[in-house]
C-alpha cells in the first residue's frame, strides 16, 4: 500500500470509529475457553439492559470465525453501499461483521498469510459503516498473533481488553501470555473473566470442578489486574451458541445470565471510570 494510501486509510478508521463511544476487546491466551461465546452473550447483555442498536461486534477471528452461528445470521450477507460496507444485523439490532459473510462454503478453510489478515482487518475498520455505537466488541482468536497485533495498533483508542480464561493450569499460564500482550500493547486491562469455573450436576446439584479452581482469580491477583467474575460450565449455553440464541435471552432469569449481567456491569463501571 503507497505511503499516502495508508494516510487515508487511517483517516477514514479514525472517522469511523470516532462515531463509537467505546470498544471493547476480548481475547484469550489459548482456544477453547469460550471466547466467543463470552463475547456474544457480552453484547446481548448489553443490548438487554438499554442498549438497543447501539451495540456491534467485530469477529476479528478470521480462521475460526464464529459469531455468525451464535446469533443464526449464517445466511446473511454484508453488502457494498455508497458510503461503505454495510454489516449485518442480529437479534436487538446488533450489526456484526465477519469473514464468515464473506465465504460461500462453509467447510472451505481460509489459508491466508499475516498480511492479507491484517489487511482484511484494516479494512473491516475503515469500511463498515458502524454509525453511532454504544458499544463495539471485538472478538480475537487466541493467542497474540497477526489479528491480535493488527488490532492493537489500528483500532483507535480501545477502552480495555477483557481477557477469558477457564480455570486450569494450563490456561492460567497461558492467559499471563495475553497480560503480557495487552501490557507491552499499552491495552488497558479491563479484567479476566473465568469461565467454565465448574460444572453444576443437573441431577444433584453438586459442583465438579472439572478444569480445576480459581485460575482466573489467582492471575488477577498475581497481576494485580480486576477480577470480574466466575461463569458455571452448563451444557445450556453451549447449546444456545449452536441454535443461534446466546444464553442470556433463551435463560435471562437463570443464575449463570444473572452472572453475565453482574460481569456486564462490573464493564461499565470500569468504562464510565475512564
Amino acid at each position: 500500500m503507497r505511503n499516502e494510501d495508508f494516510i487515508l486509510q487511517r483517516n477514514k478508521i479514525a472517522e469511523r470509529m470516532s462515531k463509537i463511544k467505546h470498544k471493547i476487546i476480548v481475547m484469550s491466551g489459548k482456544g477453547g475457553v469460550g471466547k466467543s461465546t463470552f463475547s456474544a452473550n457480552l453484547a446481548m447483555a448489553f443490548a438487554v439492559k438499554g442498549y438497543e442498536n447501539k451495540v456491534g461486534i467485530l469477529d476479528a477471528d478470521i480462521h475460526g470465525y464464529s459469531i455468525p452461528k451464535m446469533f443464526n445470521m449464517t445466511s446473511q450477507r454484508m453488502y457494498q453501499a455508497d458510503d461503505g460496507i454495510i454489516p449485518a444485523e442480529g437479534p436487538l439490532g446488533i450489526k456484526v461483521a465477519s469473514v464468515g459473510f464473506m465465504i460461500q462454503d462453509e467447510d472451505s478453510p481460509i489459508i491466508w498469510r499475516g498480511p492479507l489478515k491484517a489487511q482484511l482487518i484494516r479494512q473491516f475498520l475503515s469500511d463498515i459503516v458502524w454509525g453511532e455505537l454504544k458499544f463495539l466488541i471485538v472478538d480475537l482468536p487466541p493467542g497474540t498473533g497477526d489479528e491480535s497485533l493488527s488490532i492493537a495498533q489500528d483500532l483507535p483508542n480501545p477502552d480495555g481488553v477483557v481477557i477469558v480464561t477457564i480455570p486450569s493450569e494450563v490456561s492460567e499460564k497461558v492467559v499471563r501470555r495475553s497480560v503480557g500482550f495487552a501490557k507491552v500493547l499499552n491495552l488497558p486491562i479491563i479484567g479476566v473473566v473465568e469461565n467454565m469455573s465448574g460444572f453444576i450436576c443437573p441431577h444433584c446439584s453438586a459442583k465438579i470442578d472439572i478444569f480445576g479452581s480459581g485460575g482466573g482469580e489467582r492471575i488477577a491477583k498475581d497481576l494485580k489486574i480486576s477480577f470480574l467474575g466466575k461463569i458455571s460450565l452448563d451444557v445450556k449455553i453451549s447449546d444456545s451458541g449452536d441454535k443461534g440464541l446466546p444464553f442470556i435471552v433463551g435463560k435471562k432469569d437463570s443464575e449463570i445470565a444473572k452472572v453475565f449481567l453482574e460481569i456486564t456491569d462490573k464493564i461499565e463501571d470500569f468504562l464510565k471510570g475512564r
